[in-house]
């Protein structure tokens, strides 16, 4: 089977010069400004039951560039535009689909400031990026080489709320493609004593870096309260301040599951997970920052990219299965597990159990039955209080 090369982002730092701030700048006030134009027109033509496409949008670009009020859209470079109403287009695809909700209009303090470029809004030579509208390439720190040979297709220009400068190239990478196949299969339970329990027993540290942090940030958020409100200077300052703490925490978060992903993906072939609906977890008030500082979500999603890229399978079982009320030795549910409870003893085995390792187990098993019996998550605590030794289908152990 053929393997087609993966597309990938290679995101840089850059600093602008005081004439590429501003123009960036300003390309992204009138990205902003088109897609909530575009978005406007076309909730409008939804409410008389009209249909409006990106062929449609991008005609009306082209009469607002014409106007006297919108001729400000003409200073800067048409890619990003045209590319923001594509952007709308997708939006509005995955709503049609219900992936998504309706495409919210983009605000000028919270929404993300970025601007994409297509192949002809850049050009690349001897290492240098050069955008269009502008003289003088960036002045990239490029921390590692792209890949030899590379043509990027998109280049995306961010600016965080930190106040830093980024710049994402996306291009084709040979060099990621399927590593040899292993027979090697672990179960992953995610927590907040530790971040990762496996099912051998091995558990990640959780280095909570949003509490070591804590006290700065909230002495940052203290003086940022006490700031006239508007759009004065001191409170600019005081809210970038602030940005760049959340930013270190941010950073040091995704470079740790970062390594523990591809670690993970490398080391086995098939990698069982539990499906947590993070987002229904965080209303729980008690534990939302603990959990929101975990980055369970952002786990899963590195998990799953990086095995798609690496033939990997990972898999998720179903939230209603009772990994930690489940014995791994002989299958008897607990009735009840409080968090607090982090040992137990089995009344019917007498098998004694971490509770984050039993849960790694028992979601292990819970993997490897539906992968390959194709038992239900609902059947398996039937299957499991058999012997775990089979699905029933004959065909493959459970464990």
């Amino acid at each position: 089977m053929a393997v087609h090369p993966v597309k990938r982002a290679f995101k840089y730092r850059f600093y602008p010069s005081d004439v590429q701030a501003a123009e960036l700048l300003r390309t992204f006030g009138c990205v902003r400004k088109v897609y909530n134009l575009a978005l406007a027109a076309r909730s409008e033509a939804w409410a008389r039951q009209e249909r409006v496409d990106y062929n449609a949008t991008s005609a009306m670009l082209t009469a607002w560039k014409k106007t006297e009020e919108l001729a400000f859209l003409n200073e800067v470079s048409s890619v990003p535009l045209q590319q923001t109403l594509r952007h709308l287009q997708s939006a509005f695809t995955h709503f049609f689909a219900k992936r998504a909700k309706y495409p919210r209009f983009k605000s000028r303090k919270t929404s993300r400031k970025s601007a994409e470029y297509t192949s002809s809004g850049f050009r690349i030579r001897d290492g240098r990026l050069t955008l269009a509208k502008m003289t003088d390439p960036l002045d990239i720190v490029w921390s590692r080489p792209l890949p030899e040979g590379a043509k990027p297709s998109t280049v995306t220009v961010s600016q965080d709320p930190a106040g830093r400068w980024f710049v994402s190239i996306l291009c084709e990478d040979p060099s990621v493609k399927p590593i040899p196949a292993t027979d090697a299969a672990v179960g992953i339970d995610v927590g907040l004593d530790h971040l990762l329990t496996l099912a051998t027993g091995e558990k990640s540290a959780n280095p909570r870096h949003e509490r070591r942090d804590r006290a700065r940030l909230a002495k940052a958020q203290r003086e940022l309260s006490r700031k006239a409100k508007g759009e004065g200077a001191n409170r600019r300052k005081a809210r970038r301040k602030v940005a760049r703490i959340h930013a270190r925490i941010a950073d040091r978060r995704r470079d740790l599951l970062h390594q523990l992903t591809t670690r993970l993906v490398r080391e086995n072939q098939t990698l069982v997970i539990e499906d947590l609906t993070v987002t229904n977890m965080v209303k729980n008030h008690t534990l939302a920052r603990a959990i929101a500082d975990a980055g369970w979500r952002e786990f899963r999603s590195m998990l799953e990219y990086k095995a798609a890229w690496y033939g990997r399978e990972v898999i998720a079982v179903d939230r209603f299965f009772p990994s930690t009320r489940l014995c791994s030795g002989c299958g008897t549910v607990r009735e009840k597990l409080p968090l607090s409870v982090r040992t137990w003893t089995c009344e019917t085995c007498g098998a004694a159990h971490d509770r984050d390792v039993n849960a790694a187990k028992n979601l292990l098993a819970a993997g490897l039955a539906v992968s390959v019996c194709g038992v239900g998550v609902t059947d398996l605590a039937g299957v499991m209080s058999r012997g775990l030794t089979s699905c029933g289908c004959g065909s493959k152990p459970v464990t």
